[in-house]
């Protein structure tokens, strides 16, 4: 019973395919319209190259762009067949995305690292996506006017500008290339459903979520475009409301069904990018931040997004994370605000899909970046609203067009406060385009627009430190542990800064918080190695071997400190288990001095021939011996 229904449900879309346009033939005849289309299509690509094209003139940012570029000699290989494997079997940067990196390598073989060719691919692709959303929208709806507005709109809107003038963004520009060639190729399904139109879609979504899996609601949005603006899903009216509505539901059942293989790709896209996540270490657990923490979270940054939809001012590439509850009058008002949209669209849905489809679209697309599942440290980020504006786009575009319609106002009147709408954005994201110039500029912008922003303040303090700005740097790291006292890459930093100075008690204070404060094993490890180092300096060898064994419980396997144990266990007469370490070490890491300190212990232990070994093994691997000596007898002195 249940697959007759879905099979009259399946036919009764067919029936419900898209309806032919109203106000827009498409007829091959129509060469008039063709023309104008293709002139409006280079229109998008002129707004995008106007307002992007200082983008010719920004560097790479150290923030992603020398992990995803600069730094990542897989990509700085080219495009070898090496490179893809590498590509499709990596989970770096805590993400599967083959498409990407790929997409990246050709970069290195067309332009080197010259950023200039990734800047222009980056534009070519938001000018590219602009024209499909236009495309689309006219292809689906008919209207042409309204459908350029909004593609203009997305073209010039600021918020997007972080996805295109952001090398290391590539992903989302390419992403969102693949997902609105996914849409082209369902209206063109929607029209005359069949297999092979079906596997285009299919193919193309895959596509997308190799390029970056934020695309996973993909088959849901499809769901609301066979509301609006296809019409395949026909809702019982007053007469014969009761036969209509269960015609209504087996059509719902039957296009629900219809989008299991894309849910399908949506569910392994999901596993495989926690997978990628957990093992890249870029989910943060509920104790760093807890549910109550990511709810509220997640309401205001709705809100938030919207602010930025009609005022994009302040705009930065890291908004911090509250580790804090919201004010409860600050959580209501949002969730208020959220809930009455909600009910208005709903209310108006039969009258004016657009406004439920526009506004769902927009709630929906962002709910895998909301931060339920919190990676990273951000508590938004302008990236995200790249696809999910284009739903507000919809709303807003379609209502005041509509409005004006009912009061008769003609389009001429609403030419003028559009142009002048996309004028503005276009100017504000020009500037926006400034503030990705290079790094500092990057950095000192984002901390002046921003508060307890941590994150921006120890990235600034690792840029200074590699120009040699060491002073400037340490600011910034004390400003980091102003907000956040356990950081432990700040302690770190600044201990190893400190001990540099001679402040070895200051030096100390700060290992200690990181060794017995971080959660991280790795991290723990490495605080009590340089706790060891700090109290030998200081004298104190106990204190120091205590700290060198704790580290090797917690991170076995570090050549460095077996060495540095062996040292005081040879200073304090067991010359066996100095003996022990040594050998260990050299057996996973051999080195001139290691040896030399090797063949001591065996020679005070009386064993002569195995100590000329070791002194032979030393020679060999040595490309200075005289100096490896002196730092051997340097270290068992105590120095």
């Amino acid at each position: 019973m249940a697959a007759s229904s879905s099979a009259k449900a399946g036919k009764r879309a067919k029936k419900t395919a898209v309806p032919p346009a109203a106000n827009l033939s498409l007829s091959p005849d129509s060469r008039s319209i063709h023309r104008q289309t293709l002139l409006l299509c280079f229109v998008l690509v002129a707004i995008v190259c106007a307002f992007y094209y200082p983008v010719i003139h920004n560097g790479f940012i150290r923030y992603d762009d020398d992990k995803y570029i600069t730094d990542n000699s897989h990509l700085k290989a080219g495009l070898t067949w090496a490179t893809v494997e590498w590509a499709f079997t990596t989970y770096e940067e805590a993400n599967w995305h083959p498409l990407t990196w790929l997409s990246h390598a050709l970069d290195c073989d067309l332009f080197g690292l010259n950023p200039v060719g990734p800047h222009c691919v980056n534009v070519l692709l938001h000018s590219a996506n602009a024209v499909l959303l236009f495309l689309l929208l006219q292809y689906a709806t008919g209207f042409r006017w309204r459908s350029l507005m909004v593609a203009a709109l997305f073209a010039a809107h600021p918020v997007n500008v972080e996805s295109v003038a952001w090398a290391a963004e590539r992903k989302n520009v390419l992403s969102t290339l693949f997902f609105l060639l996914a849409f082209h190729a369902y209206v063109w399904y929607a029209r005359q459903p069949g297999l092979r139109r079906y596997a285009a879609v299919a193919g193309l979504y895959a596509l997308a979520l190799m390029a970056k899996p934020q695309v996973i609601t993909f088959p849901f949005l499809l769901l609301l475009w066979d509301y609006w603006p296809l019409g395949r899903i026909a809702f019982p009216d007053k007469v014969g409301s009761a036969a209509r509505g269960e015609r209504a539901f087996e059509s719902i059942r039957g296009l629900a069904l219809e989008k299991v293989p894309l849910l399908l790709l949506s569910a392994a896209s999901a596993v495989v990018t926690m997978q990628a996540q957990q093992a890249g270490g870029a989910v943060r657990t509920l104790t760093r931040y807890g549910l109550p923490v990511r709810l509220e979270t997640a309401v205001i940054s709705y809100v938030r997004y919207l602010g930025e939809a009609f005022w994009p001012a302040k705009l930065v590439a890291m908004y911090p994370h509250s580790s804090q509850l919201y004010p409860a009058w600050q959580v209501g008002a949002a969730a208020l605000e959220l809930l009455l949209i909600s009910a208005a669209v709903v209310l108006r849905a039969r009258q004016q899909r657009y406004l439920a489809v526009g506004w769902f679209w927009f709630l929906g697309t962002l709910v895998p970046m909301i931060g339920l599942v919190q990676v990273g440290e951000q508590s938004m980020a302008d990236r995200y609203a790249y696809i999910s504006f284009i739903g507000l786009f919809v709303m807003i575009v379609w209502l005041i067009a509509d409005l004006a319609s009912a009061h008769r106002i003609s389009k001429r009147w609403l030419a003028v406060p559009a142009v002048v709408c996309i004028l503005l954005l276009g100017i504000l994201a020009n500037r926006q385009v400034h503030y990705w110039h290079d790094t500092e500029s990057f950095w000192i912008r984002t901390i002046a627009l921003t508060k307890n922003n941590y994150v921006a303040h120890g990235e600034f303090a690792a840029m200074l430190h590699e120009q040699g700005r060491t002073e400037e740097a340490m600011e910034q790291i004390r400003a980091v542990l102003a907000i956040h006292p356990d950081d432990a890459p700040a302690n770190l930093v600044l201990a190893e800064y400190e001990r540099s100075q001679g402040n070895l008690a200051t030096a100390i204070e700060r290992y200690q918080i990181v060794a017995l404060r971080s959660a991280n094993a790795g991290t723990r490890a490495r605080a009590f190695t340089s706790l060891g180092y700090a109290y030998r300096q200081m004298g104190e060898s106990t204190k120091a071997r205590q700290a060198f064994e704790t580290s090797l419980q917690l991170s076995p396997g570090q050549p460095a400190v077996m060495v540095a144990l062996g040292v005081i266990k040879e200073r304090e007469g067991d010359l066996s288990a100095a003996v022990q370490q040594y050998s260990h070490a050299m057996a996973l890491q051999p080195t001139d001095v290691g040896y030399l300190l090797l063949a001591h212990a065996l020679q005070e232990e009386g064993h002569a021939d195995d100590a000329n070994a070791a002194l032979d093994r030393a020679a060999r691997l040595s490309r200075n011996l005289p100096q490896a000596q002196l730092q051997a007898e340097s270290l068992l002195a105590g120095k």
